[in-house]
């Protein structure tokens, strides 16, 4: 299951200190994608903002684990918002 980030931020004017979602996309593998899926949905139903940066967060330790490249919390949320969208 390949993540499309090309609604990523392509800016070279932006500031050094702002963060983009990476342009590259992110291949999950098999294994991995049905507990993807399964935090985002859980991640949108969850009404407390903690409870729901936790579910991110253990999405981010778990792509990390097959991702080279930088992500943060804010990378797995706009993620979601995009899977979700597409669904």
């Amino acid at each position: 299951m390949a993540l499309d980030s090309a609604s990523c931020v392509r800016n070279e004017a932006l500031a050094s200190h702002i963060y983009s979602m990476p342009c590259k996309p992110i291949e999950l593998p098999p294994a991995v994608a049905p507990r993807f899926v399964e935090d985002m949905r859980a991640f949108f139903a969850e009404k407390d903002g903690i409870k729901a940066d936790a579910i991110a967060a253990r999405q981010l330790h778990a792509l990390k684990q097959h991702e080279d490249g930088k992500l943060r919390l804010t990378d797995i949320k706009e993620m979601f918002v995009q899977m979700r969208d597409r669904a």
